[in-house]
């Protein structure tokens, strides 16, 4: 899965880009303008692995948006433009774009070209890498770490295997049985205070995105993101 920042002024372009990505199994936020991408950017350098950039915008231009976001973040950036010349190509490769698509575009070929980019920039990160991306939070099951708005979080053993365990069954109601034989084991001879004062833990590590596990009263509980 891939976190995009998809900025255009144009909304029909934005749902165009989200439509495909979001098909692929890839997350997408929205900005309207390079003010904005620029915001989001500094307020989490590590968010996005991805920026797709339009270079016509009000406010703050495609290219000065790079150039900003570039003083605190190298997140990959796939330029869009309605114009083709060579100038703008240069301009942009010598802000350190890595691919330039000229509108009017194919959604497939973008979302190649995305993946490519990815590639190239991660080729470490291949199909036996499994991170799962919500917002801040970033989970990876390959690396066994988590971060919450770019910060490392330390857990405990029991604390990874709990979570990881739910975000793996997201969206599934869990009871406290079903999480007890598959956490701590099927011959476990605690009582339900170990699974309560383990949510409680781990609701404190993630922070803001403690809200992602849901309390199902008289059942267990749910990762929902």
């Amino acid at each position: 899965m891939i976190n995009l920042l998809v900025v255009d002024d144009e909304a029909k372009i934005r749902m165009l880009i989200r439509k495909y990505a979001e098909f692929e199994g890839n997350q997408v936020t929205e900005a309207e303008d390079g003010m904005e991408a620029v915001r989001l950017c500094r307020e989490n350098p590590n968010r996005f692995d991805l920026i797709i950039m339009d270079v016509m915008m009000p406010e703050l231009d495609g290219f000065s948006a790079v150039a900003e976001i570039r003083k605190t973040c190298s997140t990959p950036v796939l330029m869009l433009s309605a114009r083709g010349e060579e100038y703008d190509k240069i301009h942009g490769f010598e802000l350190g774009v890595d691919d330039y698509v000229v509108k009017p575009f194919s959604p497939k070929e973008l979302m190649m070209r995305v993946n490519a980019i990815m590639k190239r920039v991660h080729p470490e990160s291949g199909s036996n890498r499994e991170v799962f991306r919500a917002e801040g939070l970033v989970i990876d099951f390959t690396g066994r770490t988590v971060e919450v708005d770019g910060k490392r979080v330390d857990l405990s053993p029991k604390e990874y295997d709990l979570l990881f365990y739910m975000v793996s069954n997201r969206n599934i109601a869990l009871t406290r049985e079903k999480l007890i034989t598959n956490v701590w084991g099927y011959d476990f001879y605690g009582d339900d205070r170990t699974l309560d004062t383990h949510i409680k833990l781990l609701r404190k590590s993630l922070g803001p995105y403690s809200r992602f596990i849901v309390t199902l009263r008289g059942v267990g509980y749910r990762f929902e993101a």
